[in-house]
């Protein structure tokens, strides 16, 4: 294949995108329309970045090393309505607890966030599993040998993150049960004081249904 110009290079990109549906690789890119990977992420970027500046009906989405085309989240209702889709409801405290935890200590076994959080989070933890917000990971090489959890692609896309290093700097708060969330789903300290960011997604987006 020829050497293909920019502005092609972006076509075919946003074809591959498009015809998928699903989040595509970007080795997968590549070999497709056999460009080194430099070039193929300056087109991927580019196309990223125009359709955010020109505030396009869609968004490009980059989850680890996938690239994936979705809607603009500021068109969310508009397409509920179109589609009659019910609005999910935003998490719950102790999901986004759990799920603070998870994020933060991850692999880490469901003693370890009871332990934190000082209750038992079975229930909170099967929601999760069930929205894959969260998945298992194997299990922890000790006596009884605990299921491992961690946070999954689709909680990277939920809350708009690249990949984990996106996450805003937590403190060690230790595992005596200071680590928490506050109504504003802001991360706290022992005497309630907030952090400078929070874990929830920008506003407007909604992760999967309260759990």
């Amino acid at each position: 294949m020829e050497t293909l110009e920019n502005k092609e290079i972006e076509s075919a990109v946003e074809a591959i995108l498009f015809a998928s549906g699903e989040p595509v690789q970007t080795e997968r890119i590549c070999v497709a329309l056999e460009l080194e990977r430099p070039a193929a992420e300056q087109a991927l970027q580019r196309l990223m970045d125009y359709y955010a500046y020109e505030r396009r009906g869609i968004r490009l989405l980059h989850i680890e090393d996938s690239w994936q085309l979705c809607s603009a989240p500021d068109h969310a209702d508009a397409i509920r309505r179109a589609f009659e889709i019910r609005k999910p409801a935003k998490l719950s405290q102790p999901a986004l607890e759990v799920l603070t935890i998870i994020a933060y200590y991850q692999p880490t076994t469901r003693a370890y966030v009871d332990q934190i959080r000082g209750v038992d989070s079975s229930y909170t933890m099967s929601l999760l599993l069930d929205r894959k917000l969260i998945e298992e990971c194997g299990r922890l090489q000790v006596p009884g040998r605990p299921h491992l959890y961690r946070t999954t692609r689709q909680f990277l896309r939920a809350f708009h993150l690249t990949n984990l290093e996106d996450l805003p700097e937590l403190p060690d708060f230790g595992v005596e049960g200071q680590m928490r969330l506050n109504e504003n789903g802001e991360v706290v300290d022992a005497e309630g004081e907030p952090e400078e960011e929070s874990l929830l997604p920008p506003e407007g987006d909604v992760p999967p249904e309260e759990a």
